[in-house]
């Protein structure tokens, strides 16, 4: 995307003898070449009213404050350019998003009833450690109204949420891709969520990591199915509301979560469940 820069229109006034140029520079950055063609034809014409040391010596003080001028300048340009790309107070968000890394798209078009499939891209970015493996594509699906939100390096939630979604009237996602050698060193590289524990140890273990807090007395249901050979535990949490879906595969642990407020909750209740019922390790 071009970035367009507004050049501020400026002029200085060089005391040179008894005469004042007003020189209007057309560009903001001043070349070098530029500062010497200019330097030579001040030379030319003054050497016709002065002696050659006056010359010699007032040149080189106008090249001196040709050379200021220009730092100055060359600064005031990079800020304008600065604050036409978004830089200041909250467009600042709209260049990070731009910027982030692995926003490759994921989504599908919208089927009869409006719904789309996310898969992760295999070139998105993200591998939460050194020598560890690319991690296995998931997929889950949401309402068409749904979109994906950038995650920051500086993200509260840490390096291990993957992926963000959102819509503002409904609720929105997460998903947390964490190592499993994080929690046991026998698991090998292919870990099943049955490996790491029973429902109940899962969710005490890591619902603080979803909702911040302890899960104790706030777990509403569990229950536990299986798709393709692969077991998934399913979370219903309230207060806050949350619906959490764990799975592993590979050397990661994948917690699917899904949260709004209470008249999010309300209202869209079947949608939410139905997303959290969507999602695949593919």
């Amino acid at each position: 995307m071009g970035v367009m820069t507004l050049i501020p229109s400026c002029s200085f006034s060089c005391n040179y003898h008894q005469y004042h140029h007003q020189i209007i520079p057309s560009h903001t950055l001043i070349a070098q070449s530029s500062i010497e063609n200019e330097l030579s034809r001040t030379k030319g014409a003054v050497g016709s009213r002065a002696n050659s040391s006056c010359v010699d010596k007032e040149t080189e003080k106008f090249c001196g404050v040709l050379k200021r001028r220009s730092v100055l300048l060359s600064g005031f340009s990079l800020i304008s350019s600065a604050a036409v790309m978004g830089y200041p107070n909250e467009s600042l968000g709209v260049v990070k998003q731009g910027l982030l890394a692995g926003r490759v798209p994921g989504l599908s078009e919208p089927n009869e009833e409006g719904w789309r499939t996310y898969q992760r891209p295999d070139e998105k970015s993200g591998g939460h450690g050194v020598g560890w493996s690319p991690i296995i594509p998931y997929s889950f699906s949401v309402p068409q109204e749904w979109d994906e939100v950038p995650v920051s390096i500086a993200d509260l939630g840490g390096t291990e949420i993957d992926l963000r979604f959102a819509n503002p009237k409904q609720g929105r996602l997460f998903v947390i891709v964490a190592p499993v050698l994080r929690f046991a060193d026998n698991l090998g590289e292919d870990a099943k969520i049955e490996q790491i524990g029973p429902p109940e140890k899962v969710i005490n273990a890591f619902g603080p990591e979803v909702i911040g807090e302890n899960v104790e007395g706030k777990v509403v249901s569990m229950s536990v199915t299986e798709h393709s050979g692969r077991k998934y535990y399913q979370f219903e949490l309230e207060p806050p509301h949350v619906l959490i879906t764990a799975t592993a595969a590979g050397n990661r642990l994948y917690l699917f979560n899904i949260t709004g407020n209470g008249l999010q909750w309300k209202r869209h209740y079947k949608d939410l469940k139905k997303i959290a019922n969507s999602f695949r390790v593919v």
